[in-house]
């Protein structure tokens, strides 16, 4: 496989020595600066393609569709994604972040709304696959624009803050949504379900116009840093640039083994990850919940202990640069809990179960991106980021889809649960195949 070093190009950046105390500072500015907002715009995007697990309560009844409908709508968003990830990160590579991920928080926006008036099967299906279309390119984009401001020694940490976004999606929308459900179902001749869509679809527009004034496309435009804070991070990136590859030819960045084998365990992190989101309100609800208000606060407490325990483990993982240990252990902590879950009754004992498996599966996605963001670099970095989650997010479409049929074939949820715990399982051992000396430091 032919490689070349990636040529920095922070001329000057490692002309001023930064002190311990000018770099804590440069780095706690940035922190503040792009992290909260990033994770805002993160819980707007993830509260709009997950909402429709709470649209199932009433959407299924009034539609007089199955489970394996749901599963099909609920999945086919992945589709979309898919299609048009790799072209939409490359876009934002060249162009900017802040114009392209305007673009994409906009235009989901308006199709997230549009599902107030969905009707049909076939028009489900569309919509969620233009959903897709439209998200595509979003979390990969923000991850390589994570890549631009914090070097591989500082992106765990950031990277759990990052998603944190996820947890925080359920705390507020979980509640959020019930309470949409129950108290807006009826106003103006609309159903509960078509309040959900219409009202959680403003956020991501909003925030869709304030990226065009917000974000910055690169350290050298921002102009909130100082020059001696540029260089101190021109410096450290540039430095980290020199030990990162860029493949010369496509066929190079195909042949590379790596890749997909770290597409191979993201497949089964988020086989894992949404196996837990699309079901969790349906498996309240059958452990003994009524009412879409309470099923809505008590799906809420999971992914509070997810939230709680995210910042741990990026702690943890920059302290100690055991990457590969970081991302196997909560997925192992997720398949043992999902596995449980069968086996259990009771309201209390479902919830604890599920806050282990929303704490390891989120756990692990934010530990897996220190993984190809440690060694690949400049256009390779864009291209791989965006074909490892492109690819792996097609689980986003057989997760949903499989269990909804294995739940109507079987009756029961356990089946479904049983299948998304070894798949947990088989990404943890991947892992073991991830070269140490790449990854780990």
């Amino acid at each position: 496989m032919k490689t070349s070093t990636v040529t920095p190009s922070a001329a000057g950046a490692a002309a001023i020595p930064a002190t311990a105390s000018l770099e804590a500072h440069t780095y706690a500015k940035v922190t503040r600066r792009l992290v909260p907002f990033l994770m805002l715009c993160y819980l707007a995007a993830y509260l709009d393609r997950v909402n429709v697990g709470f649209a199932k309560l009433q959407m299924l009844s009034d539609l007089r569709w199955s489970d394996t409908v749901y599963g099909l709508g609920a999945g086919i968003f992945f589709i979309g994604y898919f299609l048009f990830e790799v072209p939409s990160n490359l876009v934002l590579h060249r162009f900017g972040a802040r114009r392209w991920l305007a673009r994409i928080m906009i235009t989901w926006a308006l199709i997230s709304a549009s599902f107030s008036v969905v009707s049909s099967p076939g028009m489900f299906y569309l919509m969620r696959f233009l959903l897709g279309v439209a998200e595509a390119g979003f979390a990969p984009g923000v991850i390589l624009y994570i890549t631009y401001w914090f070097p591989q020694a500082r992106r765990a940490k950031v990277m759990s803050l990052f998603f944190m976004a996820i947890p925080l999606a359920s705390i507020v929308g979980a509640p959020l949504s019930g309470w949409i459900l129950e108290s807006f179902s009826g106003l103006q001749g609309l159903r509960g379900w078509q309040w959900l869509f219409a009202l959680e679809a403003l956020p991501s527009l909003l925030l869709g116009i304030v990226i065009l004034f917000y974000l910055d496309d690169s350290v050298q435009a921002a102009k909130w840093l100082t020059p001696d804070e540029k260089a101190v991070l021109q410096r450290d990136l540039a430095a980290e640039d020199g030990e990162k590859v860029a493949h010369h030819s496509a066929r190079a960045f195909l042949s590379d083994r790596r890749l997909w084998l770290l597409t191979a365990i993201y497949f089964c992190i988020v086989m894992g990850q949404y196996g837990i989101t699309f079901w969790l309100p349906a498996i309240v609800r059958n452990a003994g919940v009524s009412g879409a208000g309470t099923v809505g606060l008590l799906a809420a407490i999971p992914y509070t202990f997810a939230l709680l325990c995210l910042p741990f483990i990026g702690r943890s993982s920059d302290r100690t640069r055991a990457r590969r240990l970081h991302c196997a252990a909560p997925m192992l902590v997720a398949a043992a809990a999902l596995f449980a879950l069968p086996f259990t009754g009771g309201v209390g004992i479902a919830l604890v179960l599920l806050s282990l498996a929303a704490a390891g599966a989120i756990g692990c996605t934010s530990q897996f991106w220190t993984l190809p963001t440690a060694f690949l670099g400049g256009m390779t970095a864009a291209a791989g980021i965006a074909t490892i989650n492109c690819i792996a997010n097609l689980a986003g479409f057989f997760s949903p889809s499989l269990v909804g049929w294995l739940n109507d074939l079987t009756g029961t949820q356990g089946a479904g649960l049983m299948l998304t715990s070894g798949v947990l399982l088989a990404g943890a051992g991947l892992l073991a195949l991830v070269p140490k000396q790449i990854v780990d430091r």
